[in-house]
Parts: C-alpha cells; structure tokens; sequence
C-alpha cells in the first residue's frame, strides 16, 4: 500500500462521521447508531473541515455507498455465510444488518484499528459471529484469515469498500488475485472504484489536494472497473453511483448516459465467480 496508512485508517474515523450524520436525518438512507460513538470528536473534526474544504459533494459518495453495500451484503447472504469485510475501518455492519443465522463476518484492519474499535464497542453485541483480524494488507493476510476460520473451500462474500483509490495499481491487482484464491465457486465480490476520468476532472482537484495533504492520496481509478476481475474469471455487473444516488436523492448531477464517452464516474461492482 503505498500511502501512510495512520492517515487512511483516519479516514474510517470521517467515513463513521459521516454515516452519523447521515443517520440523524429524517429521510436517512440507512440507520447506523455506532457511527457517532465510532467517529467521536475527532471524526467530527474531520467532517467539519472536508465540507468547509470541498463541499458536501465530498460526503455523498460515501452515503450512497452504504446503503447500496447494505443491500448488496445482505442479497447475498442469503445463500453464503462467510464474508468478509477488506480494510474494515470503523464500519459496524456486523452489529446493525440483520444477518442470517450462522453468519459469521471477519473484518480485516490494520492491529491499531482493531483495538481502536474493540474499545469503543466493547458494550455491544454484534448480529452474527464477528471475527476481527488486525493486520495489514501487505503482510499475509490471507493465511491469517485461515487461521481464524474462514473456509476457502466454501463460497464467501467480499467487500472492499472505499479503499482501492488508496492502493498503487499492482497493490489493487495483488488483492484481487488474493481474493480470486481464496474464493469457491459461486463466491461474491462487491467493491467501489473511481473512475480515472473522474479522479483526474477539474472539479476533482480540491479534494484529491485535501487527500494528499492528509497523507492518504488517491493513487488509482479506471473506468474499466469490471475488468479488474473479469479477466479472473468473474462476471461483473458495473452500477454508476449517480444512478442509485440520484434514485435515492443524494446526488448533484444526472446520471451521464451510459454510452457518454470520457464521462466522469464512481462505479460500483458486483461480480460472482
């Protein structure tokens, strides 16, 4: 991973702020009551100044991923009860969706992270069987997952939600492959990237310069976001995030047609092996 990754685990800190306020809003688009106690003041903090230094654009992407990850997750686990939450951060679905029984959730962070979280919710009880791993991405987490439980011989669901705009591309392409390995057949993949027209677009600049000067600058997109694991042998269905996010009135523009050529998207991707 190359970026500081104490300023990418602080974004966790500004996405648990931003899911609280969203979740004091009479038209929410999901309920989560852990957020605010996860982000604290200093998610707070950080909230105040990214709307003061980018707008509230710079929060709507993170809401409707969400809510549209929340619907995904649980479609899925219907029939798959492993999964597997990459870069975790301060998400606290394993305590808020309503999962099956016998699901279990393993949520992947860095050690600091994990500690950080477990001391904040040590009150409450999660909705499944909650295994959290504290380690980093570049180390072997996939045997680490191994040792906890998970079964690879078993299909799993996946998310990797809000992190791969944080990665070089080979690190993106390493996790993928990772991910690829330990999945049986019928195994779920759910994860958001920014589309390159889009990180590289003008109106990008403040943000991506508030991203940097924070220590976690974005380093990828593509807007060939199914191709990532298309050619694993996935099939990918691509969504752009200003279609729910306009169905869901959280966004700012219409969504571009989709035969727009050189159009500045997020997309989010489901694939299944």
């Amino acid at each position: 991973m190359d970026t500081t990754p104490d300023a990418v685990a602080g974004t966790g800190i500004l996405v648990a702020a931003i899911r609280a306020r969203e979740s004091a809003r009479d038209d929410r688009l999901f309920s989560d009551p852990f957020a605010a106690k996860l982000a604290g003041e200093p998610g707070r903090r950080m909230l105040a100044a990214a709307i003061a230094e980018t707008g509230e654009r710079s929060t709507l992407q993170i809401v409707v991923r969400t809510r549209f990850w929340d619907e995904a997750l649980l479609r899925a686990s219907r029939t798959i009860r492993q999964v597997v939450i990459v870069a975790a951060g301060m998400d606290a679905r394993a305590y808020r969706l309503p999962w099956p029984e016998q699901t279990t959730v393993y949520e992947l962070d860095q050690p600091a992270v994990v500690a950080a979280k477990a001391r904040l919710l040590a009150d409450d009880q999660p909705r499944c069987v909650r295994v959290p791993i504290g380690i980093d991405l570049a180390d072997d987490w996939p045997g680490a997952l191994g040792a906890a439980g998970f079964d690879a011989r078993q299909p799993a669901v996946w998310l990797v939600e809000g992190l791969l705009q944080y990665l070089d591309e080979a690190a993106v392409h390493t996790l993928f492959d990772r991910i690829d390995a330990l999945s049986a057949p019928t195994s779920v993949l759910l994860y958001d990237v920014v589309g390159k027209t889009l990180l590289e677009a003008p109106f990008m600049a403040s943000l991506r310069r508030s991203m940097a000067q924070q220590g976690s600058p974005w380093l990828f997109g593509t807007d060939a976001p199914g191709e990532l694991v298309e050619h694993l042998g996935w099939s990918a269905v691509v969504t752009d995030v200003a279609e729910p996010g306009n169905r869901w009135n959280r966004w700012y523009a219409p969504a571009a047609p989709t035969d727009a050529p050189a159009a500045p998207r997020g997309y989010f991707v489901e694939a299944t092996r």
